[in-house]
């Protein structure tokens, strides 16, 4: 089997967000999955298969982290449908069945993807005691994300306390089933981009992400709001960065970017030889 990394979220290699992509013939085992993830212990791995034609969806996609399933992934979506692209296994926008229903991906001809997924419901919640203390800045508002995303969402006083977080990862796992996802307005728009984000998910085995699809669908609609547009840019302040461009839709949150593959190789322990190797 061909295995991928992919850098999602960016238009150079080692930035972004590296996925682990493998195109099956079919679901192999779950602990397979979960061991195949843990062995290549980026945010995510994406595994996926075609589908018979005729159905809602085009391709079946479960994505994992080193350390569980997750219901929604936005940045290894798009490394998929680009591996689908470039490999010339499937042409035109694709539809994918998960676990959050069918997410569709369209690449342009320039290469950058836009996902069609779910607008997170945003619901204001009390800033909940400690969450200061364990992320390390004050925050001024506090959001719950749907149980598609899993987050709290908190906005903090600006982009330079979002930048210079250094949070105690293990403390903010008591805060949310995925993590805390802390942004705050660009403090110059002229740079490109309107917000900046930074997300953490101790929950599911990954201190902090570098850019994180999922998680926009939950800033759009909170800066949408906010700042009167939508169709907004969000800079994840991570170490690698990236940019993830959205559109608010109503119920549906568009995420656009770009994707680079920069490793191509061959998985050689297949499911019925795990036990043994």
């Amino acid at each position: 089997m061909r295995i991928r990394i992919v850098d999602a979220f960016t238009d150079r290699p080692f930035a972004g967000n590296p996925a682990g992509v493998l195109l099956l013939d079919a679901f192999p085992a779950d602990d397979w999955l979960q061991k195949v993830a843990l062995e290549v212990n980026h945010a995510e791995t994406a595994f996926a298969h075609r589908l018979p034609e005729g159905g809602e969806a085009d391709w079946a996609l479960r994505w994992f982290t080193p350390a569980t399933e997750v219901a929604m992934c936005g940045h290894a979506t798009l490394a998929t449908a680009h591996v689908l692209r470039t490999t010339g296994a499937h042409e035109g926008p694709v539809r994918f069945a998960t676990r959050s229903g069918v997410l569709i991906a369209a690449q342009a001809d320039d290469g950058a993807v836009t996902l069609d997924f779910p607008t997170a419901p945003l619901t204001a919640v009390d800033i909940p005691d400690g969450v200061a203390g364990a992320l390390g800045a004050e925050p001024r508002t506090a959001y719950d994300t749907g149980v598609n995303v899993g987050d709290l969402v908190v906005e903090l006083a600006d982009e330079k306390t979002v930048r210079g977080l250094a949070p105690d990862h293990k403390a903010l796992a008591a805060y949310s089933a995925r993590g805390i996802i802390a942004t705050a307005r660009a403090d110059d728009p002229a740079r490109g981009y309107d917000f900046v984000s930074r997300c953490f998910f101790p929950n599911v085995g990954i201190d902090e992400d570098p850019v994180t699809g999922s998680a926009h669908t939950a800033l759009a609609p909170y800066w949408s709001e906010r700042l009167g547009r939508a169709g907004l840019t969000g800079l994840q302040a991570s170490a690698r960065s990236g940019l993830v461009r959205t559109e608010l839709r109503g119920d549906r949150t568009l995420l656009t970017g770009h994707a680079v593959t920069v490793i191509e190789g061959d998985l050689l322990v297949r499911e019925n030889r795990v036990g043994n190797e």
